[in-house]
């Protein structure tokens, strides 16, 4: 087989208008419907100005735009090829829909976010999102930096970000998401919060992780809760909110005097030697590692702050120290 046509006289289109792209949103926007999207955007979503009008329309077709994989305004408009406009009713432009995005202040951000923890209780009771979860649970939180350009987006700053593994400074807006899954599901959205560009990581993360446990339970996560987060977030107002919540925590500390002091005094029968089935790469050691050795010890953490004291495992690894000068007598240290 061989084309017949010169490339620059070749163009394929999408015109047959008894044809739909993206047959699949059929039953994803029927379980939509179903668990009460529209209605609930309707109910707490109130976007101020002339195009913030028919919230409960247009926010679910965008929904369906990105479930079918459009990742900017301009690919909105898949939602109107073919036939599409038979199938569903309510489909917006994209200028429309960009229009009505831009009305959104930090406040209707916050009401699309509560329609949203209603909504994926509503789904959890629909369809089997999180199996196991009334056994076991995880939450995880984390923090990313999103590049904008507009010069007048509210809550543009100058925040630290990583780009192929260098630190620099991007103007944008931090977003704080929690993710609830199971070891049986992936990972569904439960909490989100939109930040200025310059906040730091735990800023509003002790409410957020309060919230994101309870949707957890209203999404029939009725066994253990345990919230998992990174360094940036290791302190006492969120780790308290996490125990007040009913929930546990797994947070990496980061490494001061106290810590070192604990590490220190864990004696050298302690450790466990545990090797991986496949080596995995160390960014502090910028190598890859296949084995290293675990040691637990009790930790009290947050100790100088009054009544906010925790007191948990702590669970330390190391991994050798590779020595450069090991053949002429200096053995590999940890």
């Amino acid at each position: 087989m061989r084309l017949l046509h010169r490339l620059a006289k070749t163009r394929a289109s999408f015109d047959d208008p008894n044809l739909v792209s993206h047959a699949g949103l059929v039953p994803v926007m029927a379980l939509a419907g179903r668990a009460g999207l529209g209605g609930l955007v309707a109910e707490h979503v109130r976007p101020g100005g002339e195009c913030g009008v028919n919230a409960h329309l247009k926010v679910p077709a965008l929904v369906a735009g990105m479930a079918a994989g459009a990742d900017s305004i301009d690919d909105m408009d898949l939602l109107r090829h073919g036939a599409m406009s038979t199938l569903f009713g309510g489909i917006r432009a994209p200028s429309t829909l960009g229009s009505h995005l831009r009305c959104y202040t930090w406040g209707n951000v916050s009401q699309l976010e509560k329609a949203g923890r209603e909504f994926l209780a509503r789904l959890a009771r629909e369809a089997p999102l999180l199996p196991g979860a009334e056994t076991i649970a995880f939450i995880d939180i984390d923090s990313m930096q999103k590049r904008v350009y507009g010069h007048q987006k509210q809550g543009a700053r100058f925040g630290h970000t990583k780009i192929q593994g260098k630190s620099l400074l991007a103007r944008g807006l931090n977003a704080l998401a929690a993710t609830i899954s199971t070891p049986l599901s992936a990972p569904v959205i439960a909490a989100t919060r939109l930040r200025g560009g310059n906040a730091a990581s735990a800023r509003g993360a002790a409410s957020l992780a309060a919230r994101a446990i309870t949707t957890a339970r209203d999404c029939g996560c009725g066994g253990t809760i345990i919230v998992r987060m990174d360094s940036a977030f290791c302190n006492a107002a969120v780790t308290g909110a996490i125990r007040r919540a009913g929930a546990r925590f797994s947070v990496t500390a980061p490494m001061n005097s106290s810590i070192r002091a604990a590490i220190a005094a864990i004696s050298d029968g302690a450790w466990t030697p545990i090797r991986y089935p496949h080596a995995i790469w160390d960014d502090q050691l910028d190598r890859w590692i296949s084995d290293a050795e675990v040691a637990e010890t009790g930790y009290t953490a947050f100790a100088s702050k009054k009544g906010r004291a925790v007191t948990a495992r702590l669970i330390v690894r190391r991994v050798r120290d590779l020595n450069k000068k090991a053949g002429t007598g200096q053995d590999e240290l940890y």
